[in-house]
């Protein structure tokens, strides 16, 4: 039934409140529902947050987001981990409609000592009052219930804004309607929050063997060392694409060959062989021992492992043999390969979920928790968007149920349906659409979008390339598009992540209009020089520290739902800004040219930094200069020299 005050429309919810919306440890979100009521009287609404542990935390207010839209919405953050629930209640407010009407109708000399004697009877039901508030009450009533003073002195004291503010604190809930509990899960802060850095462990340490002159593969202790340089980068995370044995049957060579020599590694993604499937580790690679030496390195830097679970088979994965319905075999008997036309990829089998989806589901499981067993508590999934999400919904619960610190992240380019709905199921983050999104407008609509239509249902990772797109942005940019990109992530996105080589301006594809990289570190060893690049200058390393430096020292950075697209007059300057609790404020105005140098005006209203007055005083943590800004402010960026100002604010609230 509809409620005495009806309460509709009410977000976040998620496919119908069978599934939490999402929430992170200290993340503000909102909830918005629409409240409205018959006649004229006033009514007043609020959120009421239940914690893990059942506690009904105090009420938090509701505000009206527009006049005229019966459309209110209040800010809530979870300060602990784990399931909560919330309320939407609303009720009449006779103290509020009364501070409207009694000075209108006393002003009138219309019904004047009626209006002094029911505010006397609705200030009498006010409770919860401290001391000052009770003497703010307290005048309030003798100034209603004295006759002998004049109209205009008692119409005074209720029309203070002490006692506005008093009465707004502690309303009169008459005819209180509740709607909920609606629920919305809390992670924890890398659910939200991280810096990604991806390599493959092969590539670090691989070196010429002088006897037969052919590239060796690194190894898992020789990747350790490349840690260091990782964490000094200010990365969060390290991303490792499969470590697992690679498939001998229908091995790619180089560039997606099909003609391997008896050296070329295999792409890591065709996993499995005679040596082991999801459950091993490439013998080129090392053991367990020396993985967990890895992951012992990395927590000491202060980073954590994300370890690719890639749910795929080489035509040599032990599956195949011994769980064939796992697959789906064709009319000739074959057993069929992945395709994405007119991309073929013969050397993996895709998994089909509806033959033995039970077996098959704890098998995935068991292979999840062996590696979270050695210290894996962060999984990048890839193409999850091919399986059921059935499987999906099971799997993310079994894991959250038993260790709610472990976080999925879905690698999923595809519609948006599918992306919002993998969200939906339990994914802790997404990529996104970020790559494509090149265009001013384009960029400033994802920017919304990510922040304010789907946040409920998935948080963005952007990452700035990956092993299979290089964007013509890049390709063409120069080192420019780099460093614009990498600000464009880093500044608008809490999570962001970077394949290595970016740092290197690797920028050349396999063919003209491909985003496949020449030379692709998915079929063939790569090792880099770090320190010859480095010692040449020819590194962006230094940039991406500071961009990380400036996320660290900024909760602004760290968070989603706080972004506001600023208006400029030029069509390749972005300009937006962030604001946290806590009054930190950050603007960034990016040039998107990476050719040209770009002037015009950014126009901000001081007001939504938080700032009082028109002028404000801003530090740029990219140069270190300092201006004061207002409401209209001259730009020029030359990307030779800086293709941003990221702003401090420093007389925000």
């Amino acid at each position: 039934m509809v409620g005495r005050i009806p309460v509709m429309d009410v977000m976040p919810l998620v496919d119908r409140g069978r599934q939490p919306a999402k929430a992170t440890l200290g993340e503000p979100f909102p909830v918005r529902a629409t409240v409205f009521r018959e006649g004229h009287d006033l009514l007043g609404a609020e959120v009421v947050a239940i914690d893990p542990d059942g506690t009904r935390r105090p009420p938090v207010r509701m505000r009206l987001i527009a006049p005229g839209t019966d459309r209110y919405e209040a800010w809530v953050t979870p300060d602990v981990e784990g399931p909560w629930t919330f309320e939407v209640q609303a009720w009449s407010d006779p103290l509020g409609t009364w501070l409207h009407d009694a000075p209108i109708k006393i002003e009138a000399g219309v019904d004047v000592d009626l209006m002094f004697a029911e505010g006397r009877l609705l200030l009498e039901r006010v409770e919860g009052l401290d001391g000052e508030e009770q003497e703010v009450v307290e005048g309030a009533l003798d100034a209603c219930g004295d006759p002998t003073r004049p109209v205009a002195a008692r119409l005074a004291v209720i029309t203070s804004p002490e006692l506005a503010r008093v009465l707004y604190d502690h309303p009169i809930r008459d005819l209180l309607s509740t709607e909920g509990p609606f629920s919305a899960y809390a992670d924890r802060e890398r659910a939200l929050v991280g810096s990604w850095y991806e390599f493959f462990p092969r590539s670090e340490g691989a070196h010429v063997d002088p006897r037969t002159g052919a590239l060796v593969s690194g190894t898992l202790r020789t990747a350790a060392k490349r840690l260091g340089a990782v964490a000094q980068m200010g990365f969060d995370v390290v991303y490792l694409p499969p470590i697992h044995p690679i498939g001998e049957v229908n091995r790619k060579g180089p560039n997606n060959t099909l003609d391997p020599g008896p050296n070329d590694p295999g792409s890591p993604w065709a996993i499995g062989s005679r040596h082991g499937g999801h459950d091993a580790i490439h013998p080129d690679l090392g053991t367990f021992e020396d993985f967990d030496a890895f992951v012992t390195r990395a927590r000491d830097l202060g980073l954590e492992v994300a370890l690719d679970l890639a749910l795929q088979a080489a035509p040599d994965h032990p599956w195949v043999t011994s769980h064939p319905e796992w697959f789906t075999t064709r009319a000739d008997g074959t057993i069929a390969y992945a395709e994405n036309p007119p991309k073929k990829y013969q050397d993996i089998y895709p998994i089909n979920f509806d033959n033995d989806p039970t077996g098959l589901a704890e098998e995935v499981l068991r292979i999840v928790r062996l590696w979270m067993s050695h210290g894996v508590r962060i999984f990048r999934v890839d193409n999850p968007h091919t399986k059921p999400l059935g499987f999906w919904e099971w799997l993310l619960g079994q894991v959250r149920s038993t260790d709610p610190d472990v976080v999925f992240l879905s690698e999923a380019f595809t519609r948006p349906a599918m992306m919002h709905g993998l969200g939906a199921v339990g994914f802790h983050q997404s990529y996104t659409y970020f790559t494509w999104r090149v265009e001013k407008t384009e960029i400033e609509d994802y920017l919304r979008e990510v922040a304010t239509e789907s946040d409920h249902l998935m948080r963005p990772n952007f990452f700035v390339n990956t092993p299979d797109i290089l964007h013509a942005f890049l390709q063409y940019g120069g080192p420019a598009a780099f460093k614009i990109r990498a600000t464009l992530a880093a500044m608008s996105s809490p999570s962001w992540g970077v394949y290595a080589g970016y740092e290197l301006f690797e920028h050349v594809a396999v063919r003209p209009g491909s985003e496949e990289y020449l030379d692709s570190e998915k079929y063939q060893l790569r090792p880099r020089d770090w320190v010859a690049a480095e010692e040449e200058g020819r590194t962006l390393a230094p940039y991406l520290t500071r961009l990380n430096e400036i996320r660290r020292a900024h909760p602004a950075l760290r968070l989603l739902r706080n972004i506001t697209i600023h208006a400029t007059d030029d069509d390749h300057t972005l300009c937006f800004s962030k604001i946290a609790p806590d009054g930190d404020a950050v603007i960034v105005v990016l040039n998107l040219d990476p050719h040209g140098t770009r002037e015009t005006m950014v126009h901000i209203d001081p007001v939504t930094l938080g700032v009082t007055g028109d002028s404000y005083a801003v530090h740029d943590e990219l140069t270190g200069q300092d201006w004061t800004w207002g409401p209209d402010n001259y730009v020029r960026l030359d990307p030779g020299y800086e293709s941003a100002h990221i702003l401090t604010v420093r007389s925000a609230r």
